[in-house]
């Protein structure tokens, strides 16, 4: 039985609920995340128990050692969390390159930054959780001890993972990787129980400290001691210095509603600035080739800008006010014309995300995602703890007039990225799109779906998805109405149909109707995605 095969249409509802919801990528995730809920935690501790769940049911796109950012809304005010974690504080271009590196490495000990994910969680309870943190990390280190079958969209990418691993992945560092996710010398198989007992057992330390055994106790020893071990960068003093940051989220407002995302060092701001270049332009239209034109255009040249400027905000060389402005957006769209244009390009690698909303009968909301960054991020695993660690510092420049340059202590651009929508000061809700470079685009198209055309949130995700990649190449889903890809082709687009749905990002959405308080949810239809509720 091939679990991968959809030889017929199908399609999802919208799912409704007034009491909680969670959306999130993984069915037993989302159901953490209820259960929390009900055993009396509210909407920001179901996303704790999500999260930390994710690590052990989606370990192709995110872990332990990985970033996070949050958007959460309590009390009528949205609020900000960046918790994503700076290089280490002895690393240089110099160091890099005195390994024998002439750029960021993509795997191994180098690219390896301070995980921000095992804080975010303990930061988020302590500010606006009802239960602890060791309650809300239950699920999770019940389904890493016992074990859970391999849902469709999993085993498939953790598949390909193996393959590409056990032929680049051949020296020592690497071998607890393998011992953990290939136990049995291959990777598990879709509907194999595949369970991760020192997984199990940093979750339930994480949740005794509050998270700070990971970063000054014994398993922030263990995390440093085996990168030093290696060659790599990460010291006990860079993990024991971190704290998570609390920021004012940054919007956009696109035809009355306030779209918001996270500020710079994330890439949140790409997407506010698509759209405020887009709304520049002509009027849009249902299914129309000329305003997919307009929109690819408008992410072409938000895209352009923020590879180039955005970093750390003390290193930025233009504010993000002046890139969120309508100065910039009319100077910008005014550049837009009737052909496919050649920018500045930049070559988009893939990304590893979750993402995951969720909301609570009081009001509450949040949208959270957190990455180890291109699938299982640096491929190093510290043995027996189920850590996986980021390999987030691979998108740091060794060029010294970059803005992006690799320095000590700095954060580097980041792709994961939550976002939010309000209307009149009231929350609309959480949404989100996950996959690297593809998740600004996932937000514009999103955003733009529910607003131009009043979209559910269900058809909003299900909508077919284009992504520019760089110059004038285009990725079009397998389903895209041809008709609008030939048009799109004789405006000068070099347009490119895929096979499958994967790489165009896997999104949740949760919607709250102000009046009546009743949440509708739909999630991703690329993925395994599940909306529970209560």
């Amino acid at each position: 039985m091939d679990y991968l095969q959809h030889p017929f249409d199908s399609k999802r509802h919208t799912v409704f609920s007034k009491k909680g919801m969670v959306a999130t990528s993984q069915p037993l995730a989302a159901q953490a995340g209820i259960e929390v809920m009900q055993n009396g935690g509210n909407a920001i501790d179901a996303a704790i128990a999500a999260a930390a769940a994710l690590t052990v049911v989606e370990p192709t796109s995110n872990g332990i050692g990985g970033d996070a950012f949050a958007l959460v809304w309590v009390k009528d005010k949205l609020h900000g969390l960046n918790s994503s974690g700076p290089s280490p504080q002895n690393i240089s271009p110099e160091a890099v390159k005195a390994l024998g590196h002439e750029k960021m490495p993509v795997h191994g000990v180098v690219p390896i930054t301070v995980p921000g994910a095992p804080a975010a969680w303990a930061e988020l309870s302590r500010k606006f959780g009802k239960l602890p943190l060791a309650e809300a990390l239950k699920p999770a280190i019940r389904y890493a001890e016992e074990g859970y079958p391999l849902t469709p969209i999993l085993g498939k990418y953790w598949k390909l993972a193996y393959d590409k691993f056990k032929t680049s992945f051949t020296t020592e560092e690497y071998q607890a990787w393998f011992d953990t996710f290939a136990p049995d010398g291959r990777a598990p198989e879709i509907g194999e129980v595949w369970s991760s007992p020192g997984h199990a057992s940093t979750l339930r330390e994480i949740g005794e400290t509050d998270a700070r055994s990971f970063y000054e106790g014994p398993l922030a020893e263990k995390i440093a001691n085996y990168v030093q071990k290696h060659n790599g960068f990460l010291s006990k003093e860079d993990l024991a210095a971190y704290q998570p940051e609390w920021v004012e989220p940054v919007s956009a407002n696109y035809r009355g509603y306030d779209v918001w995302e996270i500020p710079p060092n994330g890439q949140g701001i790409v997407a506010l600035m698509a759209l405020n270049i887009f709304k520049n332009l002509s009027e849009p239209k249902w299914q129309s080739a000329q305003t997919y034109h307009e929109q690819i255009e408008a992410m072409k040249l938000a895209f352009t800008d923020g590879k180039e400027f955005i970093t750390e905000p003390s290193e930025m060389p233009v504010s993000t006010e002046h890139l969120l402005s309508d100065e910039y957006a009319q100077k910008r769209a005014g550049t837009v014309g009737e052909t496919a244009s050649l920018p500045e390009p930049y070559e988009l690698p893939k990304g590893g995300t979750v993402y995951l909303s969720a909301a609570d009968e009081e009001g509450n909301m949040i949208s959270y995602i957190q990455s180890n960054y291109m699938g299982f991020g640096s491929g190093i695993v510290v043995p027996e703890t189920g850590i996986g660690l980021q390999n987030r510092g691979a998108d740091f420049s060794l060029e010294a007039e970059h803005p992006n340059v690799l320095r000590g202590g700095k954060r580097t651009y980041h792709t994961i990225i939550p976002g939010f929508l309000t209307k009149d000061g009231k929350a609309v809700g959480p949404f989100g799109v996950m996959g690297g470079y593809m998740q600004p685009q996932g937000h514009f198209q999103v955003v733009t779906n529910t607003i131009d055309y009043l979209l559910n949130p269900q058809a909003a995700l299900d909508a077919p998805r284009w992504q520019w990649i760089e110059g004038k190449t285009v990725l079009v889903e397998p389903h895209f109405p041809n008709y609008l890809a030939q048009e799109l082709v004789r405006k000068g687009h070099q347009i490119q149909i895929e096979t499958d749905g994967g790489a165009f990002g896997r999104g949740q959405i949760i919607w709250r109707n102000p009046e009546t308080g009743v949440l509708s949810g739909g999630t991703e239809s690329r993925t395994d995605g599940v909306v529970a509720v209560w």
